[in-house]
């Protein structure tokens, strides 16, 4: 687990996301999701590049099923670009670390 990356479940979603003074990019993960499993260091990497800047946070999708059925969340991972406790972008499925970090950068 990374210093940089928050962990969010369905009673702390408000608080953590809603909420942040920050953009925060919310990964819906599973342990069982092999791309997910892909994504994750890079995801720790960036949590760390981008922290001050942007939350970089994480919720199970077997664990927080209201939070992610509130989002349609159908396929893993799903990244949501929150700002203002607003969606701001959505991507799906895996991507590597520079078009995670444009991905990002075009919607600070």
């Amino acid at each position: 687990m990374s210093e940089h990356i928050h962990y969010v479940t369905d009673d702390t979603f408000a608080a953590e996301v809603q909420q942040s003074p920050l953009p925060v990019l919310l990964d819906f993960w599973a342990e069982w999701c092999s791309p997910c499993k892909m994504i994750a260091p890079i995801l720790d990497e960036l949590a760390g590049q981008y922290a001050g800047r942007v939350k970089i946070a994480k919720l199970n999708v077997d664990e927080n099923p209201a939070t992610t059925a509130s989002f349609r969340v159908q396929s893993i991972p799903t990244l949501i670009l929150f700002k203002n406790g607003n969606i701001e972008a959505t991507q799906r499925g895996a991507l590597r670390k520079p078009q995670l970090a444009a991905f990002i950068d075009s919607h600070l």
